[in-house]
C-alpha cells in the first residue's frame, strides 16, 4: 500500500490500514525512526477509564472550598 505527501506534509493512510488499527478522525499517532532508518508508527489510542486506578485514593476527602483555596493558593504563588 502506498500514501501520497501533499505539499503540506500531509498524507491519508489507506482505509485497510485505518480499518485494520481501529483508527478514527482525532487519534493521535507515535512516530519513531528506528536505527535502519525505517519508520515505526504506533497508535495513541487509549481511553479515559485507563487511568482509573492509576493514583491513590486520598487519605481524606476534601470539600469543593478547599479545593478551590488550593487552587487559588497555587496560583499566588
Amino acid at each position: 500500500m502506498q500514501a501520497t505527501l501533499t505539499s503540506k506534509g500531509q498524507m491519508t493512510f489507506p482505509k485497510a490500514i485505518r480499518d485494520q488499527l481501529g483508527l478514527e478522525a482525532g487519534d493521535k499517532l507515535e512516530f519513531t525512526i528506528i536505527e535502519n532508518g525505517q519508520l515505526l508508527i504506533i497508535p495513541k489510542k487509549s481511553s479515559v477509564k485507563a487511568l482509573k486506578g492509576m493514583l491513590p485514593k486520598p487519605k481524606k476527602a476534601i470539600s469543593l472550598e478547599e479545593m478551590d483555596n488550593a487552587i487559588a493558593q497555587g496560583a499566588a504563588e
